[in-house]
């Protein structure tokens, strides 16, 4: 057998290696992350539930999901242990990480542009406010008819619309 046969054998053997290999690291990372668990860590299960723990045991974990709410479950039904940091930022909404207590983002967006604000102001004010509301001319001509009591019959009802094979006046 030639080297340019044996090649393609070679690479997929390889490529299952590695594949293989990475899987392992991921699930081993996955075993200690579980083992590093104590009493008081926050964590997230593989169903999205938060809380924190309570017990260790060799295969199952008591979650405490809230007042009076102790939930056992399997190790392997825990996703991740979560810092205290971001256990807080999450469950309680609680933000330590913040470098300064000033608004990043202004009250108004006047002081973000170049130009004077009285300008835009008065500009703004000589607006009409636009109705995009669609009117129908038909019902606008004959309600005043209606309206004046007299036995005018509506001009649709004495004519009907002509009937066509498809053809219409739109632009093709």
């Amino acid at each position: 057998m030639s080297l340019v046969t044996i090649l393609p054998f070679i690479v997929l053997i390889g490529a299952m290696f590695l594949m293989t290999r990475s899987a392992k690291k991921k699930q081993q990372q996955a075993v200690d992350m579980r083992n590093a668990m104590q009493p008081g860590s926050g964590v997230r299960t593989i169903g999205g539930l938060y809380g924190t723990v309570k017990e260790v045991d060799e295969d199952t974990v008591l979650i405490d999901a809230g007042p009076g709410v102790e939930l056992l479950f399997a190790k392997n039904a825990i996703g991740a242990v979560l810092t205290d940091d971001e256990y807080n930022r999450i469950v309680h909404g609680i933000e330590h990480d913040l470098k300064s207590d000033s608004d990043v983002v202004p009250a108004d967006a006047s002081s973000l542009s170049d130009t004077d604000g009285s300008a835009d102001a008065a500009a703004a004010s000589d607006d009409k406010p636009v109705d995009f509301g669609k009117k129908d001319e038909t019902s606008a001509t004959e309600e005043p008819a209606a309206e004046a009591g007299t036995d005018a019959t509506p001009k649709q009802a004495d004519e009907e619309p002509k009937k066509t094979d498809g053809d219409s006046d739109a632009k093709k």
